[in-house]
């Protein structure tokens, strides 16, 4: 019912470097063949940021911590009648052999059953607009608020209300760090207009303050960093927006709710976007891979000197 594969178990075990990656994106997120293609290139770029990638996905009901490429492949192939697997998802897929592609909290208990503690991904799920309306929270945010897992992604989907999200991980106690930046990623967008009170320079300090976190202060809770796209990827709030407010709009007519809700919302933005909003996706999870690679190299890297100061 849950497998590691032996790189990646031999990685945790002389806590080498490893990040998790998600497969939503393969089956879900993006078009066919782009998904795959973009899974495959995340992994190549943890591998030359000198980490072990371990991307999860559940084939036959196994939960799968480190799919080979033929596995991969097979879930690709599956597209949409892969199970869209979050953390309550598991266990139901592993006791009817049924096959599932991994939310962002699904990929976090996963990661952490493994042993993994950082994990790449787009952009996290959230509080959704309208929720006075309607209360529709991702699974995403509680599983980081009890999972000590790294997340790196762009923010939160542009398709959410961004501040009830990132107000509700302040409540939960889950920090929210910018990675060379003082205000909030916005998925397709570079910033938003939320400011964040703490932000790191680079994997260096980012790790110390995993260590200051998980170690020194035994904190329970998942941290998130928020790495904002790159200023020739991203998009402009004045064609993003108007698309936003037409699906939300098409969402509420049609009554589209549950999981079914993001990737409603996600395909209209996109189908009014373009092209450019999937290149904006793919160089945001390409860029988030080789982020969370550099922080798990230097984490691992500040465990092995503490090793070495108290001589074992």
């Amino acid at each position: 019912m849950f497998r590691i594969a032996e790189e990646v178990k031999d990685a945790v075990h002389d806590e080498k470097p490893v990040v998790a990656l998600e497969t939503t994106l393969v089956t879900h997120g993006l078009p066919a063949p782009r998904g795959l293609e973009t899974a495959r290139a995340a992994e190549a770029a943890v591998r030359k940021a000198g980490a072990v990638p371990a991307t999860v996905g559940v084939l036959d009901g196994e939960v799968v911590v480190g799919l080979s490429d033929t596995e991969l492949e097979k879930l690709a192939k599956l597209g949409m009648k892969a199970v869209k697997a979050s953390a309550r998802d598991l266990g139901a897929l592993a006791a009817t052999k049924r096959a599932g592609s991994t939310t962002v909290s699904g990929t976090l208990v996963a990661a952490l059953r493994a042993g993994v503690r950082l994990f790449a991904t787009g952009g996290l799920g959230g509080v959704h607009r309208d929720w006075q309306k309607a209360p529709d929270i991702s699974a995403d945010l509680f599983t980081l608020a009890r999972t000590p897992v790294a997340v790196v992604s762009s923010g939160f989907k542009s398709i959410l209300d961004i501040p009830a999200t990132t107000e509700l991980l302040e409540t939960w106690g889950v920090p929210v760090i910018g990675y060379g930046t003082k205000k909030l990623p916005g998925f397709y967008l570079r910033e938003t207009d939320v400011a964040l009170e703490h932000e790191v320079e680079d994997a260096t300090q980012a790790a110390l303050l995993l260590k200051a976190h998980w170690t020194e202060l035994g904190r329970p809770e998942g941290v998130l960093f928020a790495n904002p796209l790159a200023a020739k990827s991203a998009l402009a709030a004045k064609d993003v927006e108007p698309a936003i407010a037409e699906a939300v709009a098409a969402a509420t007519k049609e009554g589209v709710k549950g999981k079914a809700l993001t990737p409603f919302l996600l395909d209209l933005v996109v189908a009014k976007l373009g092209d450019k909003a999937i290149d904006a996706n793919v160089a945001l999870i390409l860029a988030n891979a080789k982020v969370a690679a550099e922080i798990a190299v230097a984490f691992a890297g500040g465990k092995v000197a503490e090793r070495r100061r108290v001589g074992y």
